[in-house]
């Protein structure tokens, strides 16, 4: 999914897995179902559209779950735990 927007706005070592990119990846066990609810909700704010998008208003159920998130190249969550010592850094166009 991200190769196109990579080249769709010149972004510069983005969008493909390749030596010497950056690797912004996210890792999904398909054989996991998740069910979103208040005591799992990650977001800063505190509340997700996902609580009450299920059938009559029940919190929503996705068929997978999110393991593992890299950021240009560095784990910043794993199984639960995450580590926010390194930052994301700035998008560079080739324009």
């Amino acid at each position: 999914m991200s190769h196109a927007v990579a080249d769709c706005f010149s972004i510069k070592e983005r969008g493909y897995i390749r030596e010497g990119y950056f690797a912004d990846l996210v890792v999904a066990d398909l054989n996991a179902p998740f069910t979103v609810g208040k005591e799992n909700i990650l977001y800063k704010c505190g509340w997700s559209p996902f609580e009450q998008a299920g059938e009559g208003g029940a919190p929503f159920n996705f068929p997978a779950s999110i393991t593992h998130t890299f950021v240009s190249g560095h784990l910043v969550y794993g199984n639960g735990q995450w580590d926010e010592s390194k930052k994301g850094e700035r998008l560079l166009f080739e324009r």
